[in-house]
Parts: C-alpha cells; structure tokens; sequence
C-alpha cells in the first residue's frame, strides 16, 4: 500500500513498478522485482497480495513470494513488514470467501504490532490493516474508526499519500453510516483528488462510485458512468466494484 514510485526522483525501476501496479498489472509490476534481498522481496510479495484483494485471483503466487520474503527477513522492521502482508492476505482470503482466516489474520498483524513500533513508517500502514479487521471482519466501527485515525496520523507523519487516499476513504465510509454526509463527501472527495494526482487508476473507480453515493443528481451519475469507464478499460477490476456497478433494474409496472 506504499506510494513507492510515485514521486519524482525515484529510481526508474520504481516507477516502472509503480506505473504498472496503478494500471492493475501486479504480476508485470512483480516480474520486475528479483527476490534476493529482504526489501526486494516484501515489495514483491506486497504487490502479488494485493493483486489477491483487487483481482480474487493469484493466490498461490502470493503465499509463494510471501514465503520467499518471510525467508529473508531477518531485521525487526523486515519480519514486522512480512508478518502485516501475512495478515493481509489471510484477511483478503477471508473477505473474498475463499477461506476462513480470519484468526490467522489477527495472530499476523498482531506479530506485526509487536515488532514495528509506534512512529515507525510501517506503523501506519499496520494501523490500516487493523481497521480493516475490525470494520469487515468483527464488525466493529468505533475499534475501526481509531485505527483508520491512528493510520492517517501516521501517513500524515511519514507523506504517504497513497495510504492517506485510503484512510480518507475508510474513514468517510464510517461517517456516511453514521449519516455524516458532508463529512462523508470531504473525505471521499479527498482520496479521489488523491487518487487522481498520483495516477493510481484501479483505485479511482472505487473513489468515484464512493463519491457518488453523497452526491445528487446528475452529478451522481455522472460519478458512476466515469466510473464504469475505468472499470471496463481495466478489464473488470477490482472485481467487487461489479455488484456496485451493475445498472438499476427498471421499475416494474402494472
């Protein structure tokens, strides 16, 4: 969930990755990266994880190279980081149905928690994860709500802008339940800016369908036809914005 190329001076290796990785293109994106050392292989595995949330598809692949990165982590910071893609995956694996892992889940994030300190740059993107649990899996808005701040504060901290797109759309979910409109609609419209400047395409059609749901019309439709634009240009990814998507059935009539 790094903002890793997406900034200028970055190395071209990194932009190369980053370009690919925004148009929905994890496994090119991961093709790119050789894993022989510890950094090296956790982006790997953080890429091919996150192809497993987006696309409900590659996940052998992904425990493959998380495996490969558990192996070669050998620093605190370096396990903490394997032990949160760890969690992610067994998370995404459980919100897709493909098995229940939730405790799994936990138990990894919770290794994770105990090795990468409060302040440190993986702190937040933990922190998100955490939220994500909480909000999805045990049903629990107030615990999500303070990890998802915990998260921005950290992403704040460290400008990572990507993340920060994240927490304000998660955020913004939480206060469009609660019937927090005009909050809802700031935030959202934040990640979509967000979004939008970095060039991160396969999150721009979730920020936009997001958007549309605190807007009137025609501008609420406008959102989603855009949104659908994407959708399709990236070949139906991610895949659960399909349900969201999918045209209103007329009304019926006598």
């Amino acid at each position: 969930m790094s903002g890793n190329g997406t900034t200028a001076g970055d190395d071209p290796l990194q932009t190369a990755v980053w370009r690919l990785r925004s148009r929905a293109c994890w496994a090119d994106a991961a093709a790119l990266l050789q894993p022989v050392t510890a950094q090296a292989a956790l982006q790997r595995a953080a890429l091919l994880v996150e192809r497993c949330l987006y696309t409900e598809q590659g996940w052998e692949e992904a425990e493959d190279a998380l495996r490969t990165a558990e192996a070669l982590a050998h620093s605190d910071d370096e396990r903490g980081a394997a032990a949160c893609e760890r969690g992610q995956l067994a998370y995404a694996a459980t919100l897709h149905s493909v098995r229940d892992r939730a405790d799994e889940a936990r138990a990894a994030l919770g290794r994770a928690a105990a090795l990468i300190p409060p302040g440190a740059a993986g702190r937040a993107l933990l922190d998100f994860r955490r939220g994500l649990l909480a909000e999805n899996l045990a049903r629990s808005p107030q615990a999500a709500r303070a990890a998802y701040r915990r998260a921005h504060a950290g992403a704040t901290a460290h400008a990572d802008p990507l993340l920060l797109s994240f927490t304000w759309r998660h955020l913004a979910g939480l206060a469009l339940r609660d019937g927090e409109l005009a909050e809802a609609r700031h935030g959202f419209a934040e990640s979509l800016r967000i979004r939008e400047e970095l060039g991160y395409l396969v999150g721009t059609a979730p920020a936009l369908v997001s958007l549309a749901d605190t807007e009137t019309e025609p501008e609420a439709s406008r959102l989603r036809e855009e949104a659908r634009r994407l959708f399709r240009l990236l070949g139906g990814v991610p895949t659960w914005l399909s349900r969201q998507l999918a045209p209103t059935p007329p009304a019926a009539t006598a």
